[in-house]
């Protein structure tokens, strides 16, 4: 549960193909007031997902891109052919099309206080970061402050806001964007090595780059509050298909859908949940575990490594199962 979203018409004015799979769509409220965001800021979108006439309205949170205009806010969405359907529900969207959006809401704020910054993005984990590079040149351009970039993609045909970094951060000599393409890991430990000691870390990626980024993180040393991260989901490790939760408290068995969330299915089925971010990273949204027939496939940021191994937990907005898993859910009867 959380408290109302305040939802506003729009529309789309703009579309642009950055790279073969990544999509911008500028999108202008129809009141013509454009609240201003800040770094990291995300816009909530209504969204048709599933087939033209048998789909559903479902929320999808899209890192709003750039500085504020005054007239309209960028989102970019990366096409998923073996997603939930929210990408290509957005890809079937054209110029003029109709929408709800909220206004720009930022979990993943900016501290303009830091000696030195570390900015690393993977792929469509850009997003957010486009800002923040924005922000910090002005720093460097000021007073010095070094900001460096890594921003990693599987070809250079997804470097999508590559020339924007490119120029915002090359004219000053304390900014750097570096590219990275290919298998080839970064080598977070020596990137970490060179930030100044109090400098700050922000990354957006997929989560198996953010693990490795937490791990490197940790062996450096460096205080937790310095790295800031934010995720736009995992795939998994596991093929996601249809699974069976249980919910003994409630007496139900709950078939959660391939194009479903775990938490999706358990408020359509009228167990009230938690939750704030289901992006999988404040961990509000996670539940007990009690028994798992097959396997639990973690898909958020928030649990650490060892509680991901011991089962024992879920992040309901993300993570996922294969087989069945029973669970506990917050409810408790009035008269046990």
């Amino acid at each position: 549960m959380k408290s109302d979203i305040h939802w506003m018409p729009a529309r789309i004015s703009a579309i642009k193909d950055l790279s073969p799979t990544v999509r911008e769509f500028e999108i202008t409220p129809e009141s013509g007031e454009v609240a201003g965001h800040e770094p990291g800021a995300h816009l909530q979108v209504q969204v048709l997902v599933g087939a033209p006439g048998a789909g559903r309205m479902q929320n999808r949170s899209y890192s709003v891109v750039g500085a504020p205009d005054g007239r309209s806010w960028r989102i970019a969405v990366k096409r998923l052919d073996d997603g939930r359907g929210g990408s290509l529900a957005m890809w079937r969207l054209a110029i003029g099309d109709r929408l709800l959006v909220s206004e720009p809401q930022s979990h993943f704020g900016l501290d303009l206080t830091a000696p030195g910054y570390l900015l690393v993005a993977g792929g469509i984990g850009i997003t957010p970061l486009v800002y923040m590079a924005q922000r910090l040149a002005a720093l460097a351009e000021r007073g010095g402050v070094p900001v460096r970039m890594l921003y990693g993609a599987r070809n250079a045909s997804e470097l999508a806001y590559l020339p924007e970094l490119r120029a915002a951060l090359a004219p000053h000599p304390s900014a750097s964007v570096q590219a990275h393409t290919g298998a080839a890991p970064i080598d977070f430990a020596a990137e970490i090595a060179a930030l100044p000691s109090g400098g700050q870390l922000y990354t957006c990626g997929p989560v198996p780059m953010l693990e490795a980024v937490k791990r490197a993180w940790a062996a450096a040393g460096r205080p937790q509050a310095d790295l800031r991260f934010e995720t736009f989901g995992s795939s998994g490790r596991l093929p996601t298909q249809a699974f069976e939760v249980r919910i003994p408290r409630h007496g139900l068995a709950i078939t959660v859908q391939a194009g479903s969330t775990l938490l999706e299915a358990l408020e359509g089925a009228g167990v009230q949940t938690l939750w704030d971010c289901r992006r999988g990273e404040c961990g509000l949204c996670a539940m007990d575990v009690l028994a798992v027939d097959g396997e639990i496939d973690h898909r958020d940021v928030f649990l650490s490594e060892h509680e991901k191994a011991s089962g024992r937990r879920i992040c309901a907005c993300v993570s996922r199962a294969v087989g069945t898993i029973t669970l506990d859910s917050a409810w408790r009867p009035d008269n046990p």
